[in-house]
């Protein structure tokens, strides 16, 4: 490295093949990196830290696997390992300024992270290690940047979110064993309908809440076929024979999650059907909250205007200009989560079709739009779970006024007068706002303790 001179003391000077470029200082990345850093200055959205770390592991495994093909030697490898573990550690954490909007491939970030690799290996071992010919070595960005993709999606999944649904479950399902008795008028679209039980309503949710994770845990698993090792287009040129099978092993041992290579990594690096499925479960989940997140608004309304059959756990004022309003905060954050998970998985639904040929060129805003869906979502479901669904009241009161002037409770009468004469009295009751048992005993001639049974909301779940 050149130190410029005396006037411009902050900077240095790094070549690369386009010629010199000045860098700060005492910046950990070289010539490539700057370049980009100046190039695109988009927006001040970068990747987050999680995908900076799953790109070390994987120049880690790379480096294991070309030591073991021979292509580099035992130092260079073990320097490259000591400037992982110190990237891991977080002290290089301010050393990846670029934007998510750059090249398609992710090249200027794939050299941002062989730069300081290289810098830190020089630093750390006095090791000469070059960004290309040792830390890129048998990769190529368009190979690398797809397998962080999937590698940083999984981890994370496995990691927070699955973790995340397992409690969020666990949470409802701890809530709903004290509501097997407590009944409640049902509904649909949002009229009063069969009644159910509240314990009923909240394993609804739980049911949906596995069917998504069903549908996560079978894209974890496509997404454990990484294209690495495919190099520049999936045929693996400089890429020594097996590399994506010994970059998986290395990876696996370092990450305590099972990767494969994968069988095609052409289809790997042209396409990102795999992340687009995986968007597509994350988007399904974000339907699954908002409905559990307005079916909780729903049911905490009013608190006199509204349904007011629950009490969520008041957690701040609600209004600036109105003393005593709360509102429910937690489940309507949620709702803005989910709204921006939709939005990013029509991002990733976009980018996911731009794979011209060989290589998909909108690689860099799917993996950021992912991760921060995975993100969001994980957190999301904490937060429902222990500010919201752990904590909140039952109105008995409420839900029992509420159920006994219920007129479709009569719905049970089908089979005993018909349905014409059974929404006679459903009209009645309604119009009077009386009790469907009280309609009922003078409308039909049916004993008052058979339709007592038959009215029953318990006898009706």
């Amino acid at each position: 490295m050149q130190q410029s001179n005396n006037q411009h003391t902050d900077t240095r000077i790094e070549s690369d093949s386009m010629g010199q470029v000045r860098v700060p200082k005492d910046a950990l990345w070289r010539a490539q990196t700057e370049r980009a850093r100046q190039n695109f200055q988009l927006s001040n959205l970068q990747f987050p830290i999680a995908f900076i770390h799953t790109l070390a592991h994987i120049k880690a495994a790379a480096a294991d696997a070309n030591f073991a093909a021979k292509v580099i030697s035992e130092q260079q490898a073990n320097a490259i390992h000591k400037a992982v573990e110190a990237i891991l550690s977080g002290q290089a954490d301010n050393a990846f300024p670029l934007d998510i909007f750059q090249t398609g491939s992710g090249t200027s970030t794939n050299m941002n992270i062989n730069e300081v690799i290289a810098s830190l290996a020089e630093k750390l071992c006095d090791e000469q290690i070059h960004p290309n010919d040792h830390v890129n070595a048998s990769q190529s960005s368009n190979d690398v940047i797809p397998t962080a993709i999937l590698v940083s999606s999984v981890l994370s999944l496995r990691q927070r979110l699955l973790p995340a649904l397992a409690h969020l479950k666990q949470t409802i399902e701890s809530k709903a064993k004290t509501l097997t008795e407590t009944i409640k008028t049902g509904r649909t679209h949002l009229m009063d309908a069969m009644p159910l039980s509240m314990a009923q309503e909240l394993r609804a949710w739980s049911t949906q809440l596995e069917h998504v994770e069903s549908g996560l845990n079978q894209a974890v698993s496509l997404a454990s076929n990484l294209p690495q090792g495919g190099t520049a287009i999936g045929s693996g040129i400089n890429a020594p024979e097996h590399f994506g099978e010994r970059f998986c092993r290395f990876l696996s041992q370092r990450t305590a999650t099972e990767f494969r290579a994968s069988s095609n990594p052409f289809a790997g690096i042209a396409g990102q059907e795999v992340n687009l499925m995986l968007s597509g479960q994350l988007n399904a989940l974000s339907a699954v909250l908002m409905k559990i997140s307005n079916d909780l608004r729903w049911m905490n309304s009013g608190p006199l205007a509204g349904l007011g059959e629950i009490s969520l756990k008041a957690l701040q004022p609600g209004s600036s200009i109105m003393p005593g309003k709360v509102n429910p905060v937690i489940p309507e954050a949620v709702a803005m989560v989910c709204a921006q998970v939709a939005g990013n998985h029509h991002t990733v639904s976009i980018a996911a079709q731009q794979g011209n040929f060989q290589l998909n060129v909108m690689l860099p805003v799917i993996a950021f739009n992912q991760l921060q869906s995975i993100e969001l979502l994980s957190n999301a479901a904490h937060a429902l779970a222990d500010s919201a669904i752990a904590e909140f009241t039952v109105n008995h009161n409420r839900l029992n006024e509420a159920l006994a002037k219920n007129p479709i409770l009569v719905t049970a009468l089908n089979r005993e007068i018909g349905y014409n004469k059974a929404a006679e009295i459903a009209k009645q009751a309604y119009q009077q706002q009386r009790p469907i048992l009280e309609v009922a005993i003078e409308m039909t001639d049916i004993p008052k303790e058979k339709l007592e049974q038959l009215l029953n909301p318990k006898n009706l779940i």
